[in-house]
């Protein structure tokens, strides 16, 4: 059987590939977490595309599939985990801890690592995950942690480690959790169903915090998902 490596959704995946390695490196060597931010957005762009070209070019295969899934674990796993760590290490601690605590404490982040591998190997053999996530799919919490370390970085914003701390394990456990949020894989375009009408509410309502918040956007937006995707998997339990 004849395998094809360089199809080009798998070129675009090993674009996204190469934008992790680079925020990981942005936050680990030059400590510019701004720019690893930047990185991983752009993971997330071609993390969609290369979905999207694969569907549109008929472009299928199982190397791709686990290709895609390799690329996210960099990017959205452990990228972000690096962030985090690196964000923590430059934040004051809220109750005093010592600086011996505090440089044990900062590794606590890396569990969104090890969790997005468990979200990651679950996703590619669950066969009910099309057209909604169960948990929170990986490029929402990097974006959420990346975004957050970019405002610290860019506008002086502080946040206590102990928070820091509480919101990695927060996004960490979500994760892995039982809820099902929503995607954003288009069927069809038109308004006729409920789902195309919350995706297009919820990208109309994100353009516009964009244009007024600007970077302080971007994390509101992933708890805005958040509480939305909550509240929309308790409706259709009941």
């Amino acid at each position: 059987m004849e395998i094809k490596l360089f199809t080009v959704p798998n070129c675009i995946t090993l674009g996204n590939l190469l934008c992790g390695v680079a925020s990981i490196i942005s936050s680990l060597v030059y400590n510019d977490l701004q720019m690893a931010f930047a990185f991983v957005a752009a993971s997330a762009v071609l993390d969609f595309l290369d979905g999207f070209t694969a569907r549109l070019l008929k472009q299928y295969s199982a190397i791709g599939v686990q290709l895609d899934s390799l690329a996210d674990m960099v990017s959205f796993g452990v990228a972000p985990a690096i962030a985090m760590s690196v964000l923590c290490g430059a934040q004051p601690s809220l109750f005093g801890l010592s600086e011996e605590v505090c440089e044990w404490l900062v590794y606590l982040p890396l569990v969104i690592a090890a969790l997005s591998a468990l979200r990651l190997a679950k996703f590619n053999i669950d066969e009910t995950q099309h057209d909604t996530f169960v948990g929170l799919p990986t490029p929402a919490s990097a974006i959420f942690c990346l975004s957050l370390a970019a405002l610290c970085e860019r506008y002086g914003l502080t946040i206590e480690l102990e928070w820091l701390l509480l919101m990695s394990v927060l996004v960490a456990a979500l994760l892995i959790s039982p809820i099902e949020m929503f995607s954003f894989k288009f069927h069809e375009w038109g308004l006729g169903s409920m789902d195309n009408k919350l995706r297009y509410a919820f990208l109309i309502v994100s353009c516009l915090m964009i244009c007024l918040l600007r970077l302080y956007a971007i994390p509101l937006i992933i708890v805005m998902y958040i509480a939305v995707s909550v509240t929309r998997w308790i409706f259709k339990k009941r």
